[in-house]
């Protein structure tokens, strides 16, 4: 089974180690818009890709690789101290580093892959730098609506997020560009997989590519839904369940899909998420997903057992992936 997950930062990394317990075929399609911490300060001192959410995707790859952990661990180091390189971690810098020697980021990243040992693949969304531009409510008096920008800006307001608009970095007024690599991997997939993650900077801007969004609608692939297991402060304060199934659809009246899978805890009135979910064109799918030692955290095993389900995999299939 080819596999296909679009997202960023830890909820991409919760679906890739659930999909490596039912394929080898991963391909982790991840958002290029960072511009906070290690990631902004390499974008803005070394004019490169943000690397931080395609290091997390990389090393949630190794650790389902057998011996893979270590690389992992050490990809994933930060470094302390006072220095110049306080807060830099491992695989950001090497990262960096294979981008500029290579020239090209899909080159670094296919190499950067093959040093850790993946069955898989790690793509950019865009081979260029993007930025987010939110509306907002809530942060002017009389509920006028605000523009904010940058990935942390919006991540971290504490308005009303409405909507986001995606540009490429440096000019402005030009759409967002695909990576063709990325877009090969949607429409040959036989699955593809939304969320989880924070939904209006690592799952939504996927959508807000051109090429990429044509590519989500025309695939021919099964389509999932995977929903956070709590809001998050600041971008989806408030929302229910099925409110993020709604938001995906205003930036994306066009798409559906086959499947929403959500934790059965999290989902205070069921009647409503399949209602937004047939909406959709899609069947929720709600099981206990949550890891019951970590906080907002899925567990891989059982969402690795919702996907299968949603799949409609049997047994046999199950054990020949």
């Amino acid at each position: 089974m080819r596999a296909v997950a679009l997202g960023g930062g830890h909820g991409l990394h919760a679906t890739l180690t659930a999909l490596r317990r039912i394929t080898t075929d991963v391909t982790a399609v991840v958002t290029v818009a960072d511009d906070g911490g290690s990631s902004g300060r390499l974008r803005r001192e070394l004019g490169l890709l943000p690397p931080g959410d395609l290091r997390q995707a990389l090393a949630a790859l190794s650790e389902a690789e057998d011996g893979g952990a270590l690389w992992a661990q050490v990809f994933q180091h930060r470094f302390g101290g006072t220095g110049a390189l306080t807060g830099h971690a491992v695989g950001n810098l090497l990262l960096a580093g294979l981008f500029e020697v290579l020239g090209d980021p899909v080159a670094g990243l296919d190499e950067a892959g093959r040093l850790l040992g993946l069955s898989g693949r790690v793509l950019p969304m865009s081979a260029d730098a993007l930025d987010i531009e939110a509306e907002v409510t809530g942060l002017e008096p009389g509920g006028e609506v605000s523009r904010i920008r940058g990935q942390v800006a919006v991540a971290s307001t504490p308005g009303q997020v409405r909507r986001i608009t995606l540009h490429t970095a440096g000019r402005p007024g030009k759409p967002p560009a695909a990576c063709p690599e990325a877009v090969e991997a949607v429409l040959g997939a036989d699955a593809v997989f939304l969320g989880p993650g924070s939904w209006f900077t690592s799952v939504l801007p996927h959508l807000l590519v051109p090429e990429l969004h044509d590519a989500l609608v025309r695939t021919p692939a099964t389509k999932i839904v995977i929903l956070n297991l709590v809001p998050q402060p600041g971008e989806t304060a408030g929302f229910s369940p099925e409110r993020h199934l709604d938001v995906l659809f205003e930036h994306a009246p066009r798409l559906r899909v086959d499947a929403v899978i959500a934790d059965r805890d999290s989902v205070p009135t069921p009647a409503r998420l399949r209602g937004a979910a047939a909406a959709l064109g899609g069947r929720a799918h709600l099981a206990s997903v949550a890891d019951p030692s970590v906080v907002g955290r899925h567990d891989p095993d059982a969402l690795a057992g919702c996907v299968r389900e949603a799949l409609g995999l049997t047994e046999s299939e199950r054990e020949g992936q």
